[in-house]
């Protein structure tokens, strides 16, 4: 008998057959992750995707009224119907919602800086006073900075001291802007302070070694490793002030008024859904494309 007769058949680790190998480790932990996100996934169809594609995007292309009732029919035409009517809101509440987003980040990144390399004990009560706005309403915090904008209030009081009388500033383009920033930055200090916090502080230390000034150093080494969290920041900032009503309704007046204004206004008080809907799936979806183009241009490792 010839030695390669004499040979086993291949067989598995424990004597079976190749087919009875178990899985790799990758493998294994890659079906464990999939079947932790099933509930994750779940929720978001069931409470997400089918009423937004089912009665959300059907509205949008329905005639008819509240009182003779809705007959989906595809008019597209209620798309564009709705943007040559309110296309200046659009503009405006992205213009709002950038101007606060940019305030937010140049506002944001210092204290964000300062909490993670500076605060040393006090790190914990600095991050508490950020958080600690989310514990009071967003409506009571919105018209907090009505009183404080009034033509009676704080501010005013200030400028009269240094003799700048006369300046209106509720219910102005500048109040709204003021009121989304505010009201927003904590979604831009907290990103940033995680991903500051992770840097190691020895690379700043390396860049001072080798003769780096200290703006250097921050130019070349804190703000790129930094640049997730200003991502991140970015986006939780600029995608809810882009859609808010809040602000502009208490704020400003019907010349500042934004897409989310007239979305609120269309459902509650016209009672044209189809109109109101088309508008909202149209700010949706605009959202998403320049949220993309964002993310594609400045986007990092961790955010693919």
């Amino acid at each position: 008998m010839s030695a390669v007769a004499q040979l086993p058949a291949s067989t598995g680790p424990q004597g079976g057959p190749p087919g009875d190998r178990p899985a790799p480790t990758g493998q294994r932990r890659s079906r464990v992750a999939y079947l932790l996100l099933l509930p994750g996934i779940a929720w978001l169809i069931v409470f997400f995707l089918v009423p937004m594609f089912g009665s959300l995007f059907s509205m949008s292309l329905s005639e008819g009224s509240l009182g003779r009732g809705y007959t989906f029919t595809g008019r597209w035409a209620n798309y564009t119907d709705a943007w040559s009517q309110y296309w200046e809101y659009f503009v405006r509440s992205f213009m709002y919602a950038g101007i606060a987003t940019v305030l937010a980040l140049v506002l944001a990144y210092p204290l964000a800086y300062t909490i993670a390399f500076k605060a040393g004990r006090w790190r914990g009560l600095l991050l508490i006073m950020v958080i600690a706005p989310f514990f009071t309403s967003f409506l009571l915090r919105t018209l907090a900075w009505r009183s404080i904008l009034a033509d009676t209030g704080i501010v005013a009081d200030v400028l009269n001291v240094f003799t700048v009388n006369d300046v209106q500033l509720i219910n102005t383009p500048l109040a709204v802007v003021t009121g989304l920033t505010y009201n927003f930055l904590p979604f831009m200090i907290l990103p940033l302070y995680a991903s500051l916090e992770r840097i190691d502080p020895r690379l700043i230390e390396a860049g001072g070694d080798l003769y780096a000034s200290p703006f250097t150093a921050f130019r070349k080494i804190t703000f790129p490793l930094s640049m997730p969290g200003v991502v991140a920041g970015t986006l939780l900032t600029f995608i809810p002030a882009a859609g808010d009503y809040i602000n502009a309704e208490l704020l400003g007046t019907v010349r500042t008024r934004m897409v989310g204004n007239v979305i609120d206004s269309r459902f509650l008080n016209v009672t044209d859904y189809p109109t109101a809907a088309a508008l909202s799936f149209t700010l949706m979806a605009t959202i998403v494309v320049l949220v993309a183009l964002y993310i594609k241009r400045a986007g990092t490792e961790e955010l693919v």
